[in-house]
């Protein structure tokens, strides 16, 4: 029987800051793999987001201002073909695969909104192999960056921070986690998707609770998935 992770389709975005209601796209990266990782169907964008970008943000993603400019789509048109992506993978009954999909999703529904495209609509079925790892491993310590998380597994990265790169790498991870944890992730990609739901709730509340105990008694953080 076919699980939900023989087929992905896979998303990630570079961008020009970490606030997802002020920064824009500078690339972007929608494709799909196999069942066993290969990449089948791929899609890359480099945009001009119309604004500079940050000396901090190219140094993550090598992108400057002058190429972005140069060789960048316009942001609208870009912004608009991501998302016409993203939905046809969705209506063809593909999960999307996004590291830590809060930030990608939502900077993708405000880009949409930003330039009048109708965003994706509660996309769902989404795949965060963050929050899953964070759900069946929870106890293991260390960081959970994508890159700490791909050499865990046995995931090859190279070129981190580069879209396709990063995105690709997100897919072999949560097929990764899949085949290590089949009794806890041997669902349909629906009720992984609720799952995921409950579970970043409960992580941003423990993390709300630590982060209140030993540093801040004021702090919050959101625990909405897959979009905030």
């Amino acid at each position: 029987m076919a699980g939900w992770h023989d087929e992905l389709s896979v998303f990630d975005l570079e961008t020009t800051g970490v606030d997802v209601e002020t920064a824009r796209i500078v690339s972007a990266h929608v494709g799909v793999l196999d069942t066993d990782g290969a990449i089948v169907e791929r899609l890359d964008w480099i945009v001009d987001p119309g604004v500079e970008i940050p000396e901090a943000a190219t140094a993550v993603h090598g992108i400057t201002t002058a190429r972005a400019r140069a060789e960048g789509r316009e942001a609208r048109e870009a912004v608009s073909e991501i998302v016409a992506a993203l939905r046809t993978l969705l209506n063809r009954g593909l999960p999307i695969v996004a590291y830590n999909a809060p930030y990608d999703l939502t900077l993708l529904n405000r880009e949409a909104t930003r330039y009048g495209i109708t965003p994706l609509a509660t996309p769902a079925p989404v795949i965060d192999p963050l929050v899953i790892d964070r759900a069946v491993d929870k106890y293991r310590r260390g960081k959970r960056t994508l890159e700490v998380t791909c050499g865990h597994y046995g995931v090859s990265l190279v070129g981190a921070h580069d879209a396709g790169a990063d995105a690709v790498a997100a897919g072999r991870v949560a097929q990764a986690i899949a085949r290590a944890y089949p009794a806890e992730l041997g669902i349909d990609a629906a009720e992984l998707h609720r799952l995921q739901v409950r579970w970043c709730l409960e992580q941003a509340a423990d993390f709300q609770e630590y982060m209140r105990r030993v540093k801040d008694p004021q702090f919050t953080t959101s625990g909405l998935w897959p979009e905030r």
